[in-house]
């Protein structure tokens, strides 16, 4: 009930801004200039950047996001203006127009939240009458209605800024501290403290944030928002895991980086509150001193043989640490700091020195497939927007780019989505329609009546579209454009007739385009790209386990030429960064390029993240789809890269007996071959259990070798997990089956 009214009142409030300006602009443009055409932008500028877009942010974001948009709306004016000398060089235009702004949600929030609005500008400029002489007008026009609408966002009744996604960071990070400590100081095994950090880790998904408030923009900050976000996850997820554990007082290097990680964690999360610096250099200290006693935990461990429980402990310990330090790493690139990555995985902090026209770039070419949900969904709209140009510009409809304003509003990622919305964007339209003419015959060509109207029918119009659905939406805008309309020429009840006929027309070409281009949305692609990324993933498996054991050079055939997945816990024992040939690398030296089979792994990854959080919006699949856990796919595509990132030696492990190797490469072919397994989707699902290392076999292994090649088993054993958890459940399974710290992924934000 709260959320229904705090929902009634945010959209109330954000009519009145629309209301408002659109009022400003539209009666002294039409009642006092006489300029019909600037009055009609003066109308139309507010409802696009106000209704038709959904702007993120509080209303001072808003109001900079409008300034910001103004000019490329003005250019599509222009640009439509000029097309619009005939049908096909307009019809020619949508098509390049309307993909290039709906393939745009690629690179952002903000230009997702601006391309529908965009759209109109373009549809209005490039409908008859061909006029370029009435341009200077409907720039003014526009101009005027961004000016307002910028204003009205920034004071009339503003909104509260949201808190940004940092802050979230920041109080995750703080509970992280305290864990850290506790387990620290040997408080045992708590539940609780279990449950409250994985519920701070789901707090911290993007599905908990406003659209428009996710960092899923291509740049260098949200980028790195949104692995320190990830990371922070997954650390979460391991103290978790650390406070189910006993505790181990004579552990004292495991209590030494915990220390470390408490510490580390809680100057992180006072550089995220404290926020951007404008200076350029380090905003954090960096994570010298946390990887110094990375470093010094290494040789600890090295040393004297330890249990199988401690050393489990230990490797638990250990990527909890490398998790922090991800974390730092990535806040401090988020807040503007310039990090030298020495002693990290360069390939894992790829973007720190690429600059904003690059960033874009590899977001636009990664998404330039057809198997990408954004292609799919821009192609389908530009392809909708051009055949409603061609069939209202070939049958001279009256005020045809309703049409085009009917596919823009009512298209859906599925055919049976776009279908609902039709229908009932139908009887809205046409309850709508019935009422527009009887308000025609009734007011007659009174303008003053409609001048009138016009105001209090938009408030209601823009309060109760949002709320109600396409029925509500539809009905109220066509009393809307009416009582508009009717000020600006006469009209009479044929007005309700051509806006019935053009939504009907718009819906129908919007359903055909719904049919025709991937009708089942992302419930079909999920399964391409769930499958795309297992095959990824498998030979980095391998490849990662042959690193370890062999030397970062072994790993090419899947990791590549040159070693570059290097590990941050397994260099040379000073913690700094080595080249391929093992000599430490100089300030400036080259940042290795990421392996062909990182890279893979990673765009397929991005792929399926972009299907899935797509499918989630899409009506409930069948229940055989529903019990596919596809955040469990995800997970172990991302455990696989955080494993290739971090495990792999530069130096291999030299007098590791060869029964060591041969269960390491086994091991890995059983997780691989389980992976390949998995990627075709089997009824009964993947269940995998690799061989834990032999007893025997553990006992001639060097105590210094034996801790990295426990990490092995832990990582096998939690992609094993990953498997299993993205079957079908087994009947036979307990239902608490997969525990909280499986969906530790940087892809669990997407929930």
């Amino acid at each position: 009930m709260a959320e229904g009214l705090s929902a009634m009142a945010r959209t109330g409030r954000h009519a009145a801004h629309v209301t408002a300006a659109t009022a400003a602009g539209f009666y002294p443009a039409l009642h006092l200039l006489d300029r019909p055409v600037a009055g009609i932008y003066a109308l139309f500028t507010p409802i696009a950047f106000g209704v038709l877009s959904p702007l993120p942010g509080a209303g001072r974001e808003r109001a900079a996001t409008v300034l910001r948009a103004v000019p490329a709306a003005a250019v599509l004016v222009v640009l439509g203006t000029v097309l619009a000398v005939g049908t096909w060089p307009a019809v020619a235009g949508m098509l390049a127009v309307g993909f290039a702004l709906a393939f745009g949600s690629a690179c952002g929030p903000r230009i997702a939240g601006a391309a529908p609005g965009l759209q109109l500008f373009y549809i209005l400029a490039c409908f008859p009458p061909y006029e370029p002489g009435t341009l200077p007008q409907r720039l003014v026009g526009l101009a005027v209605g961004g000016a307002f609408l910028a204003l009205a966002e920034a004071v009339l009744f503003p909104d509260a800024p949201e808190p940004p996604y940092r802050t979230r960071i920041a109080g995750a990070l703080d509970l992280a501290a305290r864990a850290a400590s506790g387990v620290v100081r040997g408080e045992g095994p708590d539940p609780g403290t279990a449950a409250r950090l994985g519920a701070a880790g789901r707090e911290l998904r993007l599905s908990r944030l406003p659209a428009g408030a996710r960092p899923t923009g291509a740049g260098r900050t949200d980028r790195a928002l949104a692995q320190a976000g990830a990371a922070t996850r997954r650390l979460l997820d391991q103290l978790a895991l650390l406070a189910g554990h006993a505790p181990a007082p004579g552990d004292t290097a495991s209590a030494e980086l915990l220390r470390g990680i408490s510490a580390s964690c809680a100057e992180t999360a006072a550089a995220l509150r404290r926020g951007r610096r404008r200076r350029a250099g380090r905003v954090l200290a960096g994570p010298q001193l946390l990887e110094e006693l990375v470093a010094d935990f290494l040789k600890a461990r090295a040393g004297a043989p330890a249990p199988r429980a401690v050393l489990v402990r230990r490797s638990t310990v250990l990527t909890a640490a490398v998790s922090a330090v991800t974390v730092r790493t990535a806040s401090s690139l988020a807040l503007g700091g310039r990090e030298r990555l020495y002693g990290l995985p360069r390939e894992q902090f790829w973007y720190a020195a690429e600059g904003p026209a690059r960033l874009t770039a590899v977001r636009i070419r990664g998404n330039l497939t057809r198997r990408s949900v954004v292609f799919q969904n821009a192609l389908r709209t530009a392809l909708g927007l051009a055949l409603a140009r061609l069939v209202a510009g070939s049958l001279d409809l009256s005020h045809g780019f309703w049409v085009l304003l009917a596919v823009l509003t009512l298209g859906r990622t599925t055919a049976g989505a776009t279908w609902s919305a039709v229908r009932a964007a139908a009887a809205g339209t046409l309850a709508g329609a019935f009422a527009a003419g009887l308000l025609i015959v009734g007011a007659g060509g009174s303008s003053a009546v409609y001048a009138a109207l016009l105001v209090p029918m938009m408030l209601v119009a823009f309060t109760l579209g949002p709320l109600g659905g396409p029925a509500w939406g539809q009905g109220l805008f066509t009393l809307v454009v009416a009582t508009a309309f009717a000020q600006i020429a006469p009209v009479t009840w044929r007005l309700a007739e051509a806006r019935l006929v053009d939504v009907l027309t718009g819906s129908a070409i919007g359903l055909l385009c719904g049919l025709l281009a991937w009708p089942a949305g992302a419930r079909a692609e999920i399964r391409y790209a769930m499958s795309g990324l297992l095959r990824a993933a498998a030979p980095l498996v391998r490849a990662t386990a042959t690193a370890v054991t062999e030397g970062a050079g072994a790993g090419r055939d899947g990791a590549g030429e040159n070693g570059t997945v290097r590990s941050g816990t397994g260099e040379n024992g000073t913690g700094k960064s080595t080249a391929p040939d093992g000599s430490p690398e100089e300030p400036g030296s080259p940042s290795p390029s990421p392996s062909p089979g990182v890279r893979l792994t990673l765009h397929r990854l991005r792929i399926a993240e972009a299907a899935y959080a797509q499918y989630r919006t899409e009506p409930a699949p069948d229940a055989a789809e529903a019990a596919r856990d596809w955040l469990a796919v995800l997970d172990h595509g991302s455990r696989t890269l955080v494993g290739a990132y971090w495990l792999p030696r530069t130096d291999g492990m030299p007098g590791l007996p060869p029964e060591a190797r041969r269960w390491a490469r086994e091991a890995a072919e059983e997780v691989a071959a389980a992976t390949v397994r998995a990627a075709g989707f089997p009824p009964d699902g993947v269940r995998v259990r690799p061989a834990p290392l032999p007893p025997e076999v553990a006992e001639r292994v060097p105590a210094p070798l034996l801790a990295p090649l426990t990490d092995v088993e832990v990582w096998l054993r939690a992609l094993a997990r990953d498997l299993e958890a993205g079957s079908p459940p087994d009947p036979g399974d307990q239902p608490a089956r997969y525990t909280t710290a499986s969906h530790s992924s940087a892809s669990a934000d997407l929930a």
